[in-house]
């Protein structure tokens, strides 16, 4: 099994673990992503996110998708990891524990401070996961989201 940064001849086995994720969680329904929408953004000339692979004799059996940020409050920049996601044939093997492993070590080398993620709600298991690997819940904030055509009116759209 090695880890690699991924490159646009990965997008499609990208995308379709994400699609992968939506379903086994229940919220296919919210999952509109497209495979053009990842290479326009991920591998373009000024991508928005950057993903590491897992792959086990040439094939992608994981993925981990994220982009960096910076915390005003610490004074610090940070990783927040938007997407892990392990092939079901795959799980228990370590490979999503190795994924944020090597993104730790990946974002320590860019000064990169704090690690942050979103779990949804129903997600338990991914909760208890995360908790192993040594992340703590925090209760300190809420997320607010704005999109679609709110979004656009916000933006000056009429």
């Amino acid at each position: 099994m090695e880890i690699v940064n991924a490159v646009a001849d990965d997008v499609v086995a990208v995308h379709g673990l994400i699609e992968e994720l939506a379903h086994t969680t229940g919220l296919a329904g919210k999952f509109s992503g497209t495979v053009d929408a990842y290479l326009k953004y991920g591998f373009g000339p000024s991508p928005l996110f950057e993903s590491l692979v897992a792959k086990m004799d040439g094939e992608i059996i994981g993925v981990a998708l994220y982009f960096y940020t910076f915390s005003s409050w610490r004074g610090e920049p940070g990783v927040y990891l938007q997407d892990l996601v392990v092939t079901e044939s795959a799980r228990g093997l370590s490979i999503g524990e190795q994924l944020m492993r090597r993104l730790a070590s990946t974002a320590k080398e860019r000064g990169v401070t704090h690690l942050r993620l979103a779990v949804d709600r129903d997600n338990l298991g991914a909760g208890r996961f995360y908790e192993r690997c040594g992340l703590s819940k925090t209760e300190a904030d809420h997320i607010y989201e704005i999109d679609g055509e709110r979004f656009a009116r916000m933006g000056g759209d009429e």
